[in-house]
Order: structure tokens, then sequence, then C-alpha cells
């Protein structure tokens, strides 16, 4: 996409909390900060995991056992539940950002303990094989149409994409995991059809991929200030990439494992935090909000 370099930040609080939550009449859509003008969107940003798709739910149990695995290998005398704690932190704190920070900070915690670290590329990978083979019933059942994939997507999520496509709006997928299962799941969810050639991912040289060089790469093309962006996000990544150049940033608080239909509060606070407009659960309530952004009903 470009030969630039991007370094993506990490988590830095921008705005507090609300004292008390404001919702659109009748919904659990909470309004942070009412939008400046209804009706401007045109191009829609949507993160994969956890936005849209449940498809790697349960990521967490796969990622941080393996990360205690190797610290407790570099031999310190330090406790599982020590380790635990510490990259539980750490893996909450960069979670938002592409799977290759989170092994770069392992890496640089082993050689805190005196011991040379392999590439974060080989940490990464082999936490993708076990993630992987935790998934693989998951992956299988879509693909054998033993599962519909309503079943490992965010609530509401079909119906909200089929009318944002009947509109005519551009749509855009970007997410952290690799690009190569991204556009695999993306196919198994049926989700290609919406976002076409629109999909992208993390690739090994991480550093000429980020979710701004997506959004920076929509607006010049099509020569559109950043007023005209709408984008959904469960990770502080996606709220900030897309109020950076002036969009719209809605939080998808999506309780991944139940499908309540209830915000996760530790994503809504965060996602606040970073800066949100909007908050919502799933999109099962997806005419209320489109009246709200558009200023209309659906048809």
């Amino acid at each position: 996409m470009t030969s630039r370099t991007y370094e993506e930040q990490d988590f830095v609080p921008v705005a507090s909390l609300p004292e008390k939550p404001t919702f659109l009449p009748g919904t659990q859509i909470e309004i942070v900060r009412p939008i400046a003008s209804a009706g401007v969107f045109r191009h829609v940003f949507f993160d994969f995991d956890g936005t849209l798709s449940l498809i790697r739910e349960g990521w967490q149990g796969v990622m941080i056992p393996m990360m205690v695995e190797e610290l407790l290998a570099t031999g310190t005398g330090e406790s599982r539940e020590e380790l635990e704690r510490l990259v539980t932190e750490f893996v909450e704190n960069l979670t938002g950002k592409q799977t290759i920070y989170q092994m770069i900070r392992l890496a640089e915690e082993i050689r805190k303990r005196g011991k040379i670290p392999e590439d974060p590329l080989v940490y990464k990978r082999r936490y993708h094989d076990r993630l992987m083979e935790r998934i693989a019933h998951r992956r299988e059942a879509l693909r054998e149409g033993k599962i519909s994939p309503e079943d490992m997507l965010v609530p509401g999520a079909l119906s909200f994409l089929d009318y944002l496509k009947q509109k005519g709006l551009k749509l855009y997928l970007a997410s952290g995991t690799d690009e190569v299962y991204v556009r695999e799941e993306a196919r198994l969810l049926g989700l290609d059809h919406y976002f076409g050639e629109h999909i992208y991912g993390a690739i090994d040289a991480y550093q000429t991929f980020s979710k701004a060089t997506v959004i920076e790469r929509l607006l010049t093309e099509n020569q559109i200030p950043g007023a005209y962006l709408l984008g959904f996000g469960d990770g502080f990544v996606d709220i900030q990439t897309v109020k950076a150049v002036g969009g719209t940033a809605i939080a998808v608080a999506s309780d991944e494992r139940n499908r309540s239909g209830k915000p996760d509060p530790w994503k809504r606070e965060r996602l606040i935090r970073a800066g949100a407009d909007l908050v919502i659960p799933d999109y099962q309530e997806w005419p209320a909000l489109v009246a709200y952004l558009w200023g209309e009903k659906p048809a």
C-alpha cells in the first residue's frame, strides 16, 4: 500500500467517562458526544475481530498461557501467578494493536530476565498455531455449513451491513490479525460480499501496515475529508485512528463470549477514554443507529 513506515502508538486516554451515560431513547446506544451533523457519512471503516467476527473469541486464553510458559522457562523463580498478572496486564494494555506488538513486549520481558529471546515473529507464529488449534472446530463448522455465519458474528452485523451496502456506501475492513486469516475468515462468514477488495490485515513487515495506512489511502483515493468517515471498532487503535482524521468513531463494546446484547464494561470504559463518540453493544438496534447517523429511517 505504501513504502512508509508506521509505529502504532500505545493506548493513551484522551477523554474521561461521562458522569451519567446518555442513550438514544429506548435503546442501549450511548451518546458520548453528539455528532456534528447527520447524513454526511459516505465511507465506513470496520475492524474485524470482536467488531464483526467472533471466530477468535477467547484468544486471550491462548496468548497469555503461552507467554507465561516462555517466561517461566527463563528460570527467574517468579511464580506462575506473578507472571500471569504481569502478562495479563501488558496483553490488555496492547489489545487493539497488531499481534506482533504483544510479541515484541514478550521478547522484551525475556531479555529483562537475562535470556536471549527469539524473534517476535517466531512467538507470533507459535501463538497463531495454538490459536488455530483452538478455533479449528469453529472454522470447520462454518466451512461445512454446520453452523450459520450469524452464530460467529456480533449480533445484527449482517442486517446492518446489508443496509449500508444497499445505501451505496463504500465499506472497508482492516484488522491487526494477519491478512491471510482475515480474508479466509471473512469468506467463511460471508463478509467478502460487502467489502470486496477492501479487506486488509497485518503482514510480517508490520511497520509498513497499520489501520492508519488504510484510512489514509481511503481518504486520498476518494478525495474526501475525514468528516465523511464513520468507523466501528472494539479496540482503542480503531477509535483513535478514526478520530485522528476527523471522523466519527463508534465503539463496539461487544460481549464476545455471551452475546448478551449488553456492553462489555471494560471495553466501554477503554473505548470512551480513547475518544469514542458513541458506544453500542452490538448491531441489533441498527435502525435506531442509522436514523441518528443519517437523519432518516431505513427503508
